[in-house]
């Protein structure tokens, strides 16, 4: 399995993974420029992705979906609820509705249902043989039914949005901070770190923290938080890697 996150953070969203058959975007959230000069960049043709999976409809995660698609014919699966907030969307003959599990061959993708302010989200655990990658971004929570589902996979893509101090004595106002906050918002970084405890396992390979916030954020405090966290709760795993808006990740490979 090969992952890249192409781009993450409030600006725009976008992961590539491709496994021995496979190629598929995560979300489409930067322009059509940057996101095929990226997969250029890590040797990859865009008219070679073949799936693009939605995991909601914020434009951070959609803004490029409609010439993506246009121009490379490439296949989109949403919900039926995404498929109702995208009216602009004109190509249908190109969408598949998913609902719980998308498989492609013998690539699995399980949908889990998550916490934000939007008609629908998802997060995916993404599968082929015995390649395994979690993608959890965008969500005020995650559920404990999830958990067991979630464990000791190979690859943790995984939100850690904002230090909570740092949210709380920054410039947002303060229905914002309420937002970002809630339960229908973003993970801090303390969050990432405890539900991360129960998660890693002796499979986990690589932990890459996601969409962290410019503002409300540091790399430095993001990377300290799960160090903390994990040397409290006995668990000896250093992997860890912090996603950024511009630039690619180091490529994940197996």
């Amino acid at each position: 399995m090969k992952i890249c996150v192409l781009a993450s953070g409030s600006e725009g969203n976008s992961t590539f993974l491709s496994t021995g058959q496979h190629k598929i975007l995560i979300d489409m959230g930067k322009n059509m420029k940057y996101i095929t000069e990226k997969l250029k960049e890590i040797g990859e043709d865009p008219a070679s992705i073949e799936a693009i999976i939605i995991s909601h409809t914020h434009n951070d995660h959609i803004s490029s979906l409609e010439r993506f698609i246009k121009k490379y014919h490439t296949k989109v699966y949403m919900t039926q609820k995404m498929f109702y907030d995208l009216e602009n969307l004109e190509q249908y003959e190109n969408i598949i509705i998913y609902e719980e599990d998308i498989k492609i061959d013998n690539l699995k993708i399980h949908s889990i249902k998550t916490s934000h302010d939007v008609s629908d989200s998802r997060n995916f655990i993404i599968e082929e043989k015995n390649d395994s990658a979690v993608y959890l971004t965008d969500t005020g929570y995650l559920n404990r039914k999830y958990f067991e589902l979630l464990k000791n996979k190979n690859y943790y893509l995984f939100e850690s949005n904002h230090d909570i101090a740092m949210l709380m004595n920054g410039p947002y106002p303060k229905w914002l901070k309420t937002r970002v906050l809630g339960t229908y918002g973003h993970l801090s970084n303390k969050d990432a770190s405890f539900y991360l405890t129960k998660l890693v396992g002796e499979n986990t390979k690589k932990i890459v923290l996601m969409h962290l916030s410019h503002k409300n954020n540091t790399e430095e405090k993001a990377l300290q938080m799960i160090h903390d966290t994990f040397k409290e709760y006995q668990i000896d795993f250093e992997n860890i890697t912090c996603a950024r808006q511009n630039e690619v990740t180091k490529v994940c490979n197996d």
